[in-house]
């Protein structure tokens, strides 16, 4: 808090002291006018003379931008000829490294990993027998199926006949 306060008064300090050099500049560059006790013409004459100033300021800082944004554009230009001589970059192939999920996270977390996971350990087993066993097909005539499963008796028939493979 120290500090801050320091520098919050270094700051209003630097602050003022812009000011008092802004405002010895412009009284440098300046000289106050005195339009008491002028004629009309000699009024017209002072304001042509500051006018032909203000052109002369106007022409100069138009200049100074032009140069500024032509020197921008030239850089723009270079730093684009620089990228084309490095030439393109060539991405290697990469290579499918196999890490364990321990030395994963001590990649990532450093020293401050400790418990050792089995991400495998969680996985479920599918028996390959039970996802491969075909039921069997009975061929027979379609219309003598398609009779005997119109109505509520065949939906009662089609919902035993699911249910008693697997119960078995």
């Amino acid at each position: 808090s120290l500090m801050l306060a320091k520098a919050k008064e270094e700051w209003e300090q630097e602050i003022v002291d812009k000011q008092a050099e802004k405002e010895r500049y412009l009284a440098e560059r300046v000289t106050p006018l005195n339009t008491t006790g002028l004629s009309l013409s000699q009024l017209q004459d002072l304001c042509r003379e500051l006018h032909e100033k203000v052109e002369i300021v106007d022409e100069e800082r138009y200049d100074i931008e032009a140069k500024c944004n032509h020197n921008t554009r030239e850089i723009k230009d270079l730093k684009i000829k620089v990228l084309d001589l490095r030439g393109k970059f060539k991405r290697p192939p990469l290579r499918r490294v196999r890490v364990s999920a321990d030395a994963m996270l001590r990649a990532l977390l450093g020293s401050k990993h400790k418990v050792s996971m089995d991400l495998r350990a969680n996985l479920k087993s599918v028996k390959k027998e039970d996802t491969e066993k075909e039921r069997p097909v009975e061929v027979g005539d379609w219309r003598k199926n398609v009779e005997a499963m119109s109505g509520m008796e065949g939906r009662k028939k089609m919902f035993d006949a699911a249910k008693s493979p697997t119960g078995q």
